[in-house]
């Protein structure tokens, strides 16, 4: 019962956390918007989406990116991207917590290539998921829609180069000795 208890425990408290990553992610993708030249916005979300996966794993990760992301959009007016967000940042979550944690399973030496690998591989997700949806579902054209990949690849190494920053400084105050983090 005390194991059952333990568990119960924890997926409360991953629930609680992802609340707050969510709200986190939300609140620094509206903070600071710098527009790009043609659609969206540069932002500091994808800095803590990285963070949550690599705290919370794939699933609570992908749970408090998607939601926190789709939230931001919906209260900045870009309604229209709401269901992309919500998969894009969500499948972002899902990858770079799995390529970090696999390279950390391997070695501890590993942690922080295996962080820069994980969110490369999740910005390039972010860069190719937003072109497939302008594309396709916004019916902005396969041409047309191909300048938006050099500002999403800005903002893909913004969100890396921050997350990967933020992450190392977060581990090594020990903050989440007393969670049970995915990656970290």
């Amino acid at each position: 019962m005390s194991n059952k208890k333990n568990n119960s425990k924890d997926v409360l408290l991953k629930i609680c956390v992802s609340g707050m990553f969510a709200a986190l992610i939300c609140v620094a993708t509206m903070l600071i918007q710098i527009p790009m030249p043609l659609d969206g916005y540069v932002h500091f979300g994808d800095c803590f989406i990285l963070i949550a996966a690599w705290v919370l794993g794939p699933w609570y990760g992908a749970a408090a990116a998607g939601i926190g992301s789709a939230m931001a959009d919906l209260l900045t007016h870009y309604v229209r991207y709401v269901p992309g967000t919500l998969v894009i940042k969500g499948l972002m979550a899902v990858a770079a917590a799995y390529i970090a944690h696999a390279f950390i399973k391997k070695s501890e030496k590993l942690r922080i290539p295996g962080f820069i690998t994980g969110g490369a591989a999740a910005e390039l997700i972010m860069v190719a998921g937003y072109y497939l949806y302008k594309a396709t579902f916004l019916q902005r054209g396969w041409i047309s829609t191909l300048a938006n990949i050099p500002g999403n690849l800005i903002q893909g190494a913004f969100g890396l180069a921050g997350g990967a920053a933020l992450i190392t400084v977060i581990a090594k105050t020990h903050v989440l000795k007393k969670f049970r983090s995915y990656a970290v």
